[in-house]
């Protein structure tokens, strides 16, 4: 399979003439799903899980998010923007949530309400799904956890928790409130602000055989600084908004390391950030843990106040989010109204590993091949340079068993199969230029 071709749909792609090969994005990929070849990085799409290390590292911005386009927005009369907590914490806390609020309507919404309404539903549904569930139950909260897990992880598939995240739950009843006024599907549309690329992609590919109400997905960077701009110019108010507001110190809090094991019963443990939940991971498939009933796991430091798309510093964005739980009280109106409208929702199917197939389809073949990938890699250096494209020696020799890169590509044998005369300094450079780019090897000569 090609590396750009895909059978899900992405959030990020790589623009070509941006990109210079630099190789950052290679090394942080917790799925090897990236290469350097032409002097371009390419994705391997079907190992892609969209969780954004690529994209927060590129020094020149050539990996896009592939959010929706805001003018569509504007194709509806009813348009309702779901807002998460972290958004409001994108701002100094001396700017109220209602002059927010207002410039959202400014820019075209019709409504606006938070994402966390339906957290205190769900936090009930989860403590009755963990009494029958299988031990222990991994959260369904962060997509790109979901997708590492479906990629890297396939046996633990089981442990995730059958249940949708707060946003699909509180887009269902936006969607069950519109159908009781009347109003046709062709008429609303329910937009959800992401702080997260992965969020992107499980709306448009959501797991569990489950279909998304969420008609479109807006960058929270962008819409930041377009909320942010308008606040700074003083954009003048002369349309109205429909601001449901209704929220507890959970739905607050939810996003944000611990929240979310924190009102679940039994022994629980959080981990974020992408290396510890990969170590963490790593553990609980060698089952070295055990006597645990739930994981609350998160790809990005501090959850979603670290997330990807979101402009302020996550330690600061935390604060203003428990700063603000503070002030709102532990229960909200609606909790009846989403009990009533939203539990026969809330559950999802199983959801299933999504195959990266590493070296053949055919079990037998694929054997042969992993024998042959091991043996190579004693062959390699082992000190994961990157020098051939690769992200490590291990890919390098996985590479070079499905005929997608030569032995010759390592810079060490190279040199080696060169003092042997096994291989001609023009054949060297050739294979260097193919890697990294002709432009790179001309420019440095005329240096």
């Amino acid at each position: 399979m090609s590396r750009r071709q895909t059978t899900y749909n992405r959030a990020l792609e790589i623009v070509e003439d941006i990109c210079i090969g630099c190789s950052h994005c290679i090394k942080v990929c917790p799925t090897e799903a990236l290469r350097v070849s032409g002097g371009k990085a390419g994705i391997h799409a079907d190992w892609c899980i969209d969780c954004g290390e690529c994209y927060r590292v590129c020094p020149t911005r050539a990996i896009r998010v592939m959010d929706d386009d805001f003018k569509q927005i504007f194709e509806f009369k009813h348009r309702v923007l779901l807002v998460p907590s972290v958004f409001f914490a994108q701002f100094k806390d001396s700017i109220q949530r209602n002059t927010i609020c207002q410039i959202i309507g400014e820019l075209g919404f019709t409504e606006v309400c938070a994402v966390e309404q339906s957290v205190d539903t769900l936090l009930n549904e989860i403590n009755d799904y963990l009494e029958t569930a299988q031990k222990p139950v991994i959260s369904s909260f962060c997509p790109a956890v979901i997708r590492l897990i479906q990629v890297r992880f396939p046996s633990l598939v089981d442990n995730i928790m059958k249940l949708l995240p707060p946003i699909e739950i509180t887009a269902q009843y936006y969607k069950k409130r519109f159908e009781k006024e009347g109003i046709a599907e062709s008429e609303y549309g329910i937009f959800y602000l992401t702080p997260c690329i992965a969020k992107i992609a499980a709306v448009k590919s959501p797991v569990g055989g489950y279909t998304s109400p969420i008609t479109g997905v807006i960058n929270m960077d962008f819409f930041f600084n377009k909320v942010y701009l308008a606040y700074k110019q003083r954009l003048p108010i002369t349309k109205s908004i429909i601001i449901n507001g209704e929220l507890s110190s959970k739905g607050v809090l939810f996003p944000t390391t611990g929240q979310e094991s924190a009102h679940v019963k039994g022994r629980t443990l959080a981990i974020d950030g992408m290396k510890n939940v990969i170590d963490f991971l790593e553990m609980l498939e060698n089952e070295e843990i055990d006597n645990v009933d739930f994981l609350e796991i998160r790809a990005c430091d501090e959850s979603c106040a670290g997330g990807i798309l979101s402009h302020r510093n996550r330690f600061l964005t935390a604060e203003s989010m428990k700063n603000f739980a503070k002030t709102v009280p532990d229960t909200h109106n609606l909790i009846e109204d989403y009990k009533r409208s939203c539990s026969a929702v809330v559950h999802m199917d199983k959801i299933e590993p999504r195959s990266m197939v590493k070296y053949d389809r055919d079990i037998e073949v694929a054997i042969k091949k992993m024998e042959s990938a091991r043996r190579l890699k004693k062959i390699l250096p082992g000190i994961d340079c990157g020098a051939c494209g690769a992200p490590s020696c291990e890919a390098l020799a996985e590479d070079i068993v499905r005929d997608q890169a030569q032995i010759n590509s390592c810079i060490f044998l190279r040199t080696i199969f060169e003092k042997r005369g096994e291989i001609s300094l023009e054949d060297t450079i050739k294979i260097m230029e193919s890697i990294w780019g002709e432009e790179r090897f001309d420019k440095n000569e005329k240096e």
